[in-house]
């Protein structure tokens, strides 16, 4: 039961003492990267599906 107990205690010390955690500024920014990041690949995803649903649309017209 010490080793549990240990490993609670060890584990909250590098969390409050080893850990170097973002300012809100850095939290904020990281956020909009992220955001943004997301909505770029949601719409490249979205032109990729777009584009290759019509190619095939097409290419089975042109087979049936």
């Amino acid at each position: 039961m010490q080793k549990i107990i240990n490993y609670f205690k060890d584990s909250y010390k590098e969390l409050n003492e080893k850990v170097s955690w973002p300012t809100w500024q850095q939290l904020q920014q990281s956020t909009m990267i992220v955001l943004g990041a997301t909505l770029v690949i949601t719409l490249v995803v979205l032109v990729m599906d777009f584009l290759l649903g019509g190619a095939l649309k097409f290419i089975y017209n042109l087979i049936f």
